[in-house]
This record gives C-alpha cells, sequence and structure tokens, in this order.
C-alpha cells in the first residue's frame, strides 16, 4: 500500500545537489511551458483580435500547449522526471515515489515514475503532450481546459482574478492524488527478483 511508503524526507535533502538540479530542472521545464502555452494564446489572440474564442484559437492554443508539453517534459525527463505540474508531483508523493520535500522543492506521473517504463519512457513526452493537447480540444470551450495548476496560477496572479481558482487547483490535485494510488497499487510491480549471479 503507498500510504505506508509516503515520506517527509529530511531538511537536508533540501540542500543536496541531486534535490537542487531536479528543482531546477522542473522550474526550468515549467518555465518553458507556460511561456510557450500562454504566449502562444496571447500571440494568437494580438494576430486575430480575440482569436482564441474561435475554433482556430483552441486548435492553435492545443497544438502550442501540446508542443510545449513534449518540450518541457523531454527537458526534465532523466533530471527530475518532467513532473511540470504541481499535481503529477503530488499523485508521485502519495504513490510514495518521492518525498514530501522534494516534491516541495519541485512540483509525469505514470510512464514517468514506473521502474519497468521500458522504452516507452523515449516516448512518454510525445504521449503526455499529445493527451494534454487533446485535452484542451475537448474541454477548451468550455473552461480553458487548465490541468496545472502553474497554468493557472500566472494569468490569475497577473490579471487579479482569482474567482474559481479553487478548481484549477483541488481538481488536478484530486486526479493526481487518485493517479498515484492506482497506479502504485495496479500497475508497479513490486516483487523481488533475484539479480544473476556472476564468477568474477
Amino acid at each position: 500500500m503507498p500510504i505506508n511508503r509516503i515520506a517527509l524526507g529530511s531538511h537536508q535533502e533540501v540542500y543536496h545537489p541531486g534535490a537542487l538540479k531536479a528543482a531546477f530542472a522542473e522550474f526550468i521545464s515549467t518555465l518553458i511551458f507556460v511561456f510557450a502555452g500562454q504566449g502562444s494564446g496571447m500571440a494568437f489572440s494580438k494576430l486575430t483580435g480575440g482569436g482564441p474564442t474561435t475554433p482556430a484559437g483552441l486548435i492553435a492554443a492545443a497544438v502550442a500547449h501540446a508542443f510545449a508539453l513534449f518540450v518541457a517534459v523531454s527537458v526534465g525527463a532523466n533530471i527530475s522526471g518532467g513532473h511540470v505540474n504541481p499535481a503529477v508531483t503530488f499523485g508521485a508523493f502519495v504513490g510514495g515515489n518521492i518525498t514530501l520535500f522534494r516534491g516541495l522543492l519541485y512540483w509525469v506521473y505514470a510512464t514517468a515514475v514506473d521502474p519497468k517504463k521500458g522504452s516507452l519512457g523515449t516516448i512518454a513526452p510525445i504521449a503526455i503532450g499529445f493527451i494534454v493537447g487533446a485535452n484542451i480540444l475537448v474541454g477548451g470551450a468550455f473552461d480553458g481546459a487548465s490541468m496545472n495548476p502553474a497554468v493557472s496560477f500566472g494569468p490569475a496572479l497577473v490579471s487579479w482574478e482569482w474567482g474559481y481558482q479553487w478548481v484549477y487547483w483541488v481538481g488536478p490535485l484530486i486526479g493526481g492524488g487518485l493517479a498515484g494510488v492506482i497506479y502504485e497499487l495496479l500497475f508497479i510491480s513490486h516483487t523481488h527478483e533475484q539479480l544473476p549471479s556472476t564468477d568474477y
């Protein structure tokens, strides 16, 4: 059960070079994603005079977010796991794959943290980016389809519009937590495999 493996970690973890590198990789990855995703919407709006509310604007936003997330996850995948989303980090914490201290340092579950991910790990950033793009195509016209609290927080801070901000935090964090527990319980194998003996 993952709940038994949830760990606070040590305050010394905050100063560990590996943790600091991972936090910096998450910062850069999230910066790339938010800049490209939000910037594409702003650019499209400027070029078309309010285009993001049109079907073409929705498609442009979905494609921009998909490719931006692909690049962002690729940048951080081998250093920090390429979470890029606080809800994903929360899912990794609940699943027992990251300590609270490390999670606080950098806020893609499933394929990114599964020790038996195999070759899927090389296409994981593409798959993650495309699923976000598809979700934006489906939900963008209704609520903006923000599945990432970091993406919702920046524009809210700049515009000082906080209405429904809690939805963009609670929904993804609950989803990330459930994904962490379900994936840990159903998909990650914890069986012990004897290492092959070798003669030296």
